[in-house]
């Protein structure tokens, strides 16, 4: 599949719908994205894990606008989102434990990998047997997608490989002029993308983890295991999942990551002296003893508050032109597996 270059591309009129207004502004927004979506557009909604670039997921051609709009290689597959029951049976097929985990987890920020019927395009899963779905928690996702009337596709609302978008502003920073409409409906809540789990497998394979975690997965459905797969021996192409990638979720700058306070003290004096204009992920009460731009990240115990702000503080350090940004890593619990995972994703050379 090829798309148009950059400089070949037409410039779109991108429209900016306000859904935090009253209640009858926010509806026909709702019903203008839907009609955009529905038409054949690629509009911008809020999840309550990141804003999605969604488009038709049962039309090839409105599919392609996503890989166009992002710059994004049709190797990537997309993740569909539903409103309905009805919607996943006609995408997908449905095992008891596939069932199980979605009365459990949807509305939610779980994706499940299933077999795919003969309604979804080989645009959306790259050629693969098995789709991502999932039935989004946000309830302007769920009124846009119930608005459009058929299963969105939409994968993260930003440039391929950049910072996930978890305000319309941050969506118009990436995609204003290539792509026909966002729908503001404030911050996202979560600010990670959703967990990606394959229920066929034995044990069951989490290849990004997310707000669900595995003890939770495990809890109601059984063993999982975390994706090891070795990317940087593998072609794009035989990536099995989505946000398998080797490098996503990237800022301009150069990220560094370190283990503790002592380390980023270390670090940061070091970087100092070597003429870096500096970024800090700062959490609440560390400190920093040289000139940096910081951003305060919060409660370092609380991991949720840290994935709700993270893509906002890597945007905001990088709209400052730092030349690298210092970030600590959160333990591995809970939600700190999702944060540890986008990370060191972000952090890999280009």
């Amino acid at each position: 599949m090829t798309y148009p270059s950059p400089s070949d591309r037409p410039r779109l009129s991108t429209r900016y719908l306000n859904a935090t207004l009253s209640r009858p502004r926010t509806e026909e927004a709702v019903a203008s994205a839907g009609e955009l979506l529905r038409s054949g557009g690629c509009v911008a909604f809020p999840t309550e894990t990141v804003y999605g670039l969604g488009a038709n997921a049962l039309e090839a051609g409105a599919v392609a606008r996503i890989f166009a709009a992002k710059d994004r290689p049709s190797w990537d597959p997309l993740i569909v989102h539903i409103s309905s029951a009805a919607m996943l049976h006609e995408i997908a097929e449905v095992s008891p434990r596939a069932q199980l985990l979605a009365e459990a987890f949807w509305p939610g920020p779980l994706t499940l990998l299933l077999p795919r019927t003969f309604r979804v395009p080989d645009e959306v899963t790259a050629g693969r047997r098995l789709v991502g779905v999932r039935m989004p928690a946000h309830p302007l996702a769920l009124a846009v997608i119930q608005a459009a009337g058929v299963p969105i596709a939409a994968p993260s609302a930003n440039r391929f490989g950049r910072i996930s978008p978890t305000t319309a502003e941050h969506v118009l920073e990436d995609l204003e002029g290539r792509i026909d409409a966002v729908l503001d409906g404030g911050p996202t809540t979560v600010g990670v993308e959703s967990t990606v789990l394959d229920p066929n497998a034995e044990p069951m394979m989490i290849y990004r983890p997310g707000a669900v975690t595995r003890q939770m997965i495990e809890d109601v459905a059984g063993p999982a295991e975390y994706y090891q797969g070795d990317q940087s021996q593998e072609s794009p192409q035989a990536l099995p999942s989505p946000g398998v990638g080797m490098r996503h979720y990237a800022p301009r700058a150069r990220l560094l990551l370190v283990a503790d306070e002592p380390t980023l003290v270390r670090a940061a004096v070091q970087l100092s002296q070597d003429g870096e204009h500096l970024g800090v992920m700062l959490p609440e009460g560390w400190t920093v003893p040289v000139a940096a731009e910081v951003f305060p990240w919060g409660d370092w115990q609380d991991t949720a508050a840290l994935a709700q702000s993270l893509f906002r503080g890597l945007r905001s350090l990088d709209s400052r032109r730092v030349t690298t940004i210092l970030c600590p890593v959160p333990p591995p619990e809970g939600l700190g597996a999702a944060l540890r995972d986008r990370l060191h994703k972000a952090a890999r050379p280009r």
